[in-house]
């Protein structure tokens, strides 16, 4: 099984030819890879092992993010 957690980001940049994001996640800051095109700061993107695997649509964003609230909750107890 697979976990894809939200992370709003924050930042793109470069370094040594790869692209990477700094996103919002789990309360502070992670480096993350940025293989998409699509995506700018402000966005929200599905992170997988340290990898932005996809954007997450603005009209799904809120689900998205409802989702993993009661998630945290329930794994908090």
């Amino acid at each position: 099984m697979c976990l894809g957690v939200p992370a709003e980001v924050l930042r793109i940049y470069e370094e040594g030819g790869v692209r990477y994001a700094d996103v919002r996640l789990g309360g502070g800051a992670v480096k993350v890879l940025l293989p998409l095109d699509d995506v700018k700061p402000g966005d929200y993107v599905i992170v997988h092992a340290g990898v932005a695997i996809s954007r997450i649509e603005e009209d799904r964003l809120e689900e998205a993010l409802s989702i993993w609230r009661e998630l945290e909750e329930v794994l908090r107890g």
